[in-house]
């Protein structure tokens, strides 16, 4: 602030010399086109797996991961293609610990012997760069730092996976929409305990929110930053 105000009072006092005139709403704006532009462009696209690592022991969790296996091969698949292209993998979990909930304890307990979700969190299991955000509610965004996370990694654009297509993933893509990122949410890689749940959750991400819904299979090289 202080330096753009010497740049405004420097050239004040030159055009006072000259005898020329410039209103202060000029002066400011011919200042601030002057400023450096920030060196971060935000052209970054990013990975998010949405409740995958879970026992899905709850109602409906059977029904839920008998949907979500298939996807899940197919997220697997996805997250090498973008680790290839450089793309950062960000999961974004339920919170079963009330905020006592730790990331390491989870994926123990979701991988043990008795866990029902135990293949489905295999195939999908975070390697140690990966970064790893619990959530409240349906939202990835709601209360979660995921908003601050994406800009700190220039990130503009977003592909979604995981589970529930018609609720954590919708509501998502929803704040996402509104937080001006490009979405891309391959059908084949969400999903929900009822094939019409995720047939309404896709109707709504291409209709209202904009959203590409490709298949996994077609997103690498230029689609998979252009979905």
């Amino acid at each position: 602030m202080a330096r753009r105000t010497q740049q405004i009072s420097a050239r004040a006092n030159a055009e006072r010399d000259t005898g020329q005139s410039t209103s202060p709403i000029d002066l400011i704006r011919s200042t601030s086109m002057q400023r450096p532009r920030s060196r971060h462009s935000f052209n970054t696209t990013a990975l998010l797996l949405l409740d995958l690592i879970s026992d899905f022991r709850f109602p409906a969790g059977e029904c839920l991961l008998r949907a979500a296996l298939p996807a899940a091969r197919q997220i697997a698949a996805l997250k090498r293609r973008a680790r290839s292209a450089g793309f950062p993998t960000v999961y974004v979990n339920d919170n079963p610990g009330k905020w006592q909930s730790d990331r390491q304890e989870l994926l123990q307990r979701c991988l043990g012997e008795r866990s029902r979700g135990r293949e489905l969190v295999q195939l999908i299991a975070p390697q140690i760069d990966d970064y790893f955000i619990f959530k409240p509610r349906h939202s990835g965004f709601f209360e979660t730092p995921l908003e601050s996370l994406l800009h700190s990694l220039h990130v503009d654009r977003l592909i979604l996976t995981g589970t529930t297509s018609h609720q954590c993933v919708l509501f998502t893509a929803m704040d996402a929409y509104v937080r001006n990122f490009q979405l891309t949410v391959p059908r084949d890689c969400i999903a929900a305990a009822s094939v019409a749940q995720t047939q309404h959750a896709l109707f709504i991400l291409r209709s209202s929110l904009g959203a590409r819904t490709p298949l996994a299979e077609s997103l690498g090289g230029r689609r998979l930053t252009n979905g």
